[in-house]
């Protein structure tokens, strides 16, 4: 049997694509016929509106899980994507934070809710909140990796540090096997100066934990979320979507040896 790699697309810093990362490249997964469900960890619920469901309509979603006894199965969703499920997020969550302080173990509360799940699925992706708190260090307790959005604009690598430190103590206290999966560039513009001085620098901070592919800056993907839809159902031959395919593949190739 073959457990779920659990992947957390992580970068505390607001606007990197982290969840636009999250829901096409869950998407993506879905796309090559690998059973993929994705966590929506934040607050603000983009990654559940980003895929058509009704956030402000939710019975049940990762609050209920995390807080409220609720079985993790019971709060999954269907989405327009074959072989792609999701665990909705609301405005809910905002409490969360303050609420997990008093349950035991509460850095595995995640974890152990997802456990039950891990032979249904291929893939597990968690879309992080923006910011360093319990939920983050509860995603990265949960995962076998991290997956680090980086947009192609100034002060991209600040706050870098804090991040690659908070992992490095999550592996030293919490979850001995959590690597980098890898740095993803997005927003990349190849006409910009800025974009490439951007690329050389993360590429001297990372080396080959950079992925091959980059997102381009592309208009159709901005687009999807407003639509609900991922960018393979938005607009296949666009650069995103093709971006987000080759991403994809980078990962399933590169992991395929522990892959059925």
């Amino acid at each position: 049997m073959i457990l779920a790699k659990v992947i957390a697309v992580a970068n505390q810093k607001g606007g990197m694509g982290k969840t636009t990362t999250a829901v096409n490249l869950s998407s993506c997964f879905a796309l090559s016929e690998k059973k993929t469900l994705l966590v929506d960890c934040d607050p603000q619920g983009n990654a559940t509106s980003g895929l058509g469901i009704d956030k402000g309509n939710l019975k049940i979603s990762i609050y209920d899980v995390l807080i409220n006894e609720v079985p993790a199965e019971d709060a999954v969703l269907k989405t327009e994507v074959p072989y792609l499920e999701i665990l909705p997020s609301n405005i809910n969550l905002v409490g969360a934070e303050i609420e997990l302080v008093n349950i035991p173990d509460r850095e595995k509360r995640l974890k152990s809710k997802l456990e039950p799940l891990k032979n249904l699925y291929d893939f597990i992706l968690l879309d992080a909140p923006p910011s360093l708190g319990l939920l983050t260090i509860n995603l990265l307790s949960a995962a076998d990796s991290v997956l680090i959005p980086i947009q192609c604009e100034y002060y991209a690598l600040e706050g870098l540090g804090q991040l690659l430190n908070t992992i490095s103590l999550v592996k030293k206290n919490i979850n001995s096997k959590i690597e980098i999966e890898g740095v993803l560039l997005t927003m990349f513009d190849s006409r910009l100066n800025l974009s490439k001085q951007v690329a050389e620098e993360v590429e001297k901070y990372f080396g080959d934990k950079i992925f091959k592919t980059m997102v381009k800056r592309n208009v159709r993907l901005s687009e999807a979320p407003s639509f609900g839809k991922p960018i393979i159902l938005y607009d296949i031959n666009s650069t995103g979507a093709q971006s987000y395919i080759n991403l994809a593949k980078e990962i399933l190739d590169h992991g395929k040896a522990s892959i059925g």
